[in-house]
């Protein structure tokens, strides 16, 4: 490939770049224009739609509290006029294209029910709206999602109308019903009041919005005016039960309304779970709209639907499309132009060029001694005395990189031996401590036995005569055995925890203390530390050494279990009931299998490798938290880590035992 193809493919490959670039910036701005004014007027057609939903509410609310105030009714309360009621109440719920209206007595009793004039007696005075009405008076309007058994109360078919099985929907979130059988109704109560201002009753109204599409109808005329493109309406309005489509002009791919589908997971999320309104894309049964959803909220301020109105994406997508297609035939003009320009403007380039072929060709096959001669003013002449200075450093860098390698070497070597030295001390040390625990254990089996040797032996040097010859070995029987006796006595104190000596303590001075003194081994170099003491710790009467000796063993599990690698939580913290002091450590180790944690703190029960422990250290520990009258508790899971808890009591009296 010449030098003229590769710079043209270079410049090309730029100019392609920068056209690409252009146009997936000039896309994103047209498609963000576009997309951004059309979310614009969705949201504006939203609060078109919940003018209409609460008009239609108001209108309910106005049909209510105008009727109450009629002193028919109220006379036909006092008198118990139920026909008359009967008679008025439904020639008005027909006129007004209720769905129900119905009467209730001062208790909430029902008395007249105009849908259904056989059903009275039941109790209304626990349904949210018609309660407000009772306890507090005046009018009352909201949405309400009514039960199954109160629909049938008034109607089994408006039961029928609440009725919903679920169509499988796709991108919905799962649920475990396949049905939906209670309503979602717009309902309006209001107090009947006597002159004196004492409820009388309480009327109430409503419509059931399950099947019913003169909201979602009325919307879409408003709004969109039955746009349609390419045969498909564009607006669609929707009322949804929760996450379930009741009332909707959105079509199915049969061309019906898609009642009985299902909202979205990600819309199901932002505004039935979280309370949020959605101004966003949402697919939409069986397709991309551009969507607002807000959540339909009852009496009591709880979720209980969605009000939506969204526009077909498809227009918007495809003049974006449109426009993105003119910018691409404008750049492929002026790419082939910039080619053509290009082409010419090479040549002066490539001459010079050509004759510094032969100059490099030794350079690159290692001759770092080589000289161009290349003799030029202009820039391919400062690039031949370039290339030269290049070669000569070039040169000298790789003569110092020989040097600076074998100094290197030298030194990791030097490093290894230390850090080989620095591993045998510690493993010695390592050994001495392992030693000193077995020879506690040991101390403690072999006490009794040496008991019983020195008093028989002191039995039967009072036995025999002091002529006897046996007499002098059983002097020296008697004398070892002592000293056997003093050695495993020694053994013991070093081994038996004391009893503590109660004193006036600061817990958190306490751990700064024990991690001064571990902060300084080898095996917490590469541990990163956390401290999150609290400020409000009370003072504890405790013995402060054996703290520090539990605070010290578990500190120094944690850092075995993590290998000397990861990090180490320490943090403490009042109990709730501020009767306990919580002291924290949090490791990021390999973790307790839970087999394990049942016998951790067993005496002699260890998990370490043979000869790296000797399973005491956990047992006294939790002797010493016992004695304080606290316990320590461990959480771990396997792989990622353990969390050992010392709870200590709160005391801050130092209590005297009555022998003392």
């Amino acid at each position: 490939m010449s030098i003229r193809t590769k710079l043209i493919l270079s410049f090309l490959g730029v100019i392609v770049i920068g056209a690409i670039l252009i146009m997936i910036f000039g896309s994103r701005l047209v498609r963000g224009t576009i997309i951004d004014e059309a979310q614009k007027k969705v949201k504006h057609d939203l609060s078109s739609a919940w003018m209409v939903f609460e008009n239609k509410l108001s209108d309910i609310k106005e049909i209510v509290s105008f009727n109450v105030e009629r002193e028919s009714i109220q006379d036909a309360i006092i008198n118990r006029d139920n026909d008359i009621l009967l008679r008025y109440l439904n020639r008005v719920r027909s006129q007004r294209g209720l769905d129900i209206l119905t009467l209730t007595d001062n208790s909430g009793r029902v008395i007249v029910r105009t849908r259904n004039p056989e059903v009275v007696g039941d109790d209304q005075s626990q349904d949210e709206i018609v309660n407000k009405a009772l306890i507090v008076g005046g009018d009352y309007a909201s949405p309400q999602i009514i039960s199954r058994e109160e629909l049938l109360k008034e109607g089994e078919d408006l039961a029928d109308r609440a009725y919903m099985e679920f169509i499988p929907t796709p991108k919905a979130a799962p649920r475990p019903e396949d049905k939906e059988i209670k309503g979602m109704m717009l309902k309006a109560a209001s107090s009947v009041m006597n002159e004196e201002g004492k409820v009388l009753g309480v009327l109430y109204g409503g419509i059931l919005i399950n099947r019913r599409f003169d909201i979602v109808d009325r919307v879409k005329e408003l709004v969109y005016k039955d746009e349609t493109y390419m045969g498909r309406e564009i607006g669609t309005v929707t009322i949804f039960q929760h996450d379930l489509r009741i009332s909707t002009n959105v079509r199915n791919e049969k061309g019906k309304r898609a009642i009985g589908t299902r909202v979205s997971r990600e819309v199901n999320r932002a505004v039935l779970e979280r309370g949020e309104a959605w101004i966003d894309r949402a697919f939409v049964v069986n397709d991309w709209y551009i969507t607002a959803y807000e959540p339909i909220k009852n009496i009591n301020d709880e979720i209980i639907g969605i009000l939506y109105v969204g526009m077909l994406e498809r227009p918007y997508i495809d003049t974006t499309n449109r426009l993105i297609f003119g910018f691409a035939v404008i750049a492929i003009v002026c790419v082939v132009l910039l080619l053509v320009i290009l082409y010419f403007s090479t040549t002066q380039i490539i001459n010079p060029l050509q004759k510094m072929v032969v100059a490099t060709q030794k350079i690159a096959k290692g001759d770092l001694t080589h000289k161009l001669n290349v003799k030029s003013t202009d820039e391919i002449g400062d690039l031949a005395q370039s290339f030269d200075k290049m070669t000569e450093e070039l040169r000298l860098a790789n003569h110092k990189l020989i040097e600076w390698g074998k100094t290197l070497e030298k030194k990791v070597e030097e490093r290894t031996e230390e850090i080989r030295k620095m591993q045998s001390h510690l493993i010695q040390q390592e050994k001495l401590a392992s030693l000193g625990k077995l020879a506690a254990g040991i101390a403690h089996e072999i006490n009794n036995p040496l008991g019983g040797i020195l008093i028989y032996s002191h039995l039967l040097l009072e036995e025999t005569d002091k002529g006897s010859p046996e007499r002098d070995n059983l002097k020296k029987i008697v004398k070892e055995t002592t000293r056997c006796k003093d050695i495993v006595r020694s053994l013991l104190q070093f081994a038996r925890p004391r009893d503590p000596e109660m004193i006036q303590t600061d817990v958190n001075e306490i751990l700064e203390n024990s991690l001064s003194i571990m902060e300084r081994q080898a095996l917490f170099q590469n541990i990163k530390l956390q401290k999150k003491y609290s400020n409000d710790l009370p003072k504890i009467v405790a013995d402060s050494a054996q703290l520090q000796q539990v605070f010290m063993n578990i500190i120094l599990n944690g850092a075995e279990a993590m290998d000397g690698n990861g990090k180490f939580t320490i943090k403490t913290s009042l109990g709730g009931d501020k009767k306990n002091i919580n002291i924290e450590f949090v490791d990021t180790g390999h973790g307790i299998t839970e087999e394990d944690k049942k016998r951790l703190f067993e005496p002699f029960f260890t998990t370490k490798e043979v000869g790296k422990g000797t399973g005491l250290g956990l047992a006294i520990s939790y002797s010493i938290i016992q004695k304080h009258e606290g316990t320590i508790k461990v959480k771990s899971q396997v792989g990622k880590g353990s969390t050992f808890t010392v709870i200590i009591p709160v005391k801050r009296e130092i209590r005297h035992d009555e022998n003392s």
